[in-house]
């Protein structure tokens, strides 16, 4: 992004979202890295309006975990589509590294999820046709890298992830949690300043969740990656650096 265009608008009250909001080492940051301001989405339902977000505010800054822990059709997707740049708000302004983002065509906004943008699904979504090696590899020659540098790295973040045996299997010879570590490592594999994730552990068993979860935090500490994750898990939301809710269509802070 190009920060001296005139459609570009530096966040306002940034620093003020830090003192709400940011409470560990890892929110001493000049500035999040997301800030949602002042969100507002809703849809029509027949001759109805259905206010999803009002007035949502919320800042991901890097390397803290936050857990999004809201009933089912409270919002949560939605909230996670908008941070992500997948669904433009109604109103309201989403803040790349205290850059707006609602002037970007569809293009530049695809170019950013590609680079800045990691997301994990509770479908793993892998390509079936190709390798666990292959499916990691795919964003990074998306995106330009030669094949060979792409199979290193992709080997490399698999290898971290605890699946150096698994490389050269596809989706269906894998375990559910080696599956859902593989999307991880894909999610990962262009070096994302954000990673998303909606319900990443919901197919799973707990044994295999706590696996799972054990990676992303992991990927957290070592990346500084901010990362928002949708989940119903109660018990793995408490082990994360933060827990929001969304009430009366906003965002709230549990302690």
């Amino acid at each position: 992004m190009n920060e001296s265009d005139p459609r570009y608008t530096i966040a306002p009250g940034a620093e003020e979202a830090r003192d709400e909001t940011g409470r560990d080492e890892a929110a001493r940051e000049p500035m999040p890295i997301v800030y949602l301001n002042e969100i507002e989405r809703h849809y029509q339902q027949g001759e109805s309006m259905l206010h999803i977000l009002a007035g949502a505010n919320l800042a991901l800054w890097p390397g803290q975990s936050v857990a999004l822990v809201a009933p089912s059709g409270a919002g949560k997707s939605t909230l996670l589509h908008i941070a992500g740049l997948l669904e433009h708000p109604d109103d309201g302004e989403v803040y790349l590294d205290g850059v707006a983002t609602s002037g970007l065509s569809d293009a530049e906004r695809t170019q950013i999820r590609r680079i800045e943008i990691g997301f994990v699904y509770q479908s793993h979504r892998l390509l079936p046709e190709f390798t666990a090696l292959e499916n990691v590899m795919l964003p990074q020659m998306i995106r330009g890298l030669a094949r060979k540098e792409a199979a290193r790295r992709a080997g490399e973040l698999l290898a971290y992830l605890g699946l150096r045996d698994r490389v050269m299997h596809r989706p269906s010879e894998l375990s559910g949690g080696e599956q859902q570590r593989v999307a991880l490592a894909r999610a990962v594999a262009n070096a994302p300043r954000v990673l998303l994730a909606d319900e990443p552990t919901g197919n799973l068993d707990p044994q295999t969740a706590e696996h799972v979860f054990s990676a992303l935090t992991q990927l957290v500490r070592a990346t500084r990656v901010a990362m928002l994750i949708a989940t119903h898990n109660l018990e793995l939301a408490g082990r994360m650096d933060r827990r929001v809710t969304i009430r009366d269509r906003q965002i709230v802070e549990l302690e």
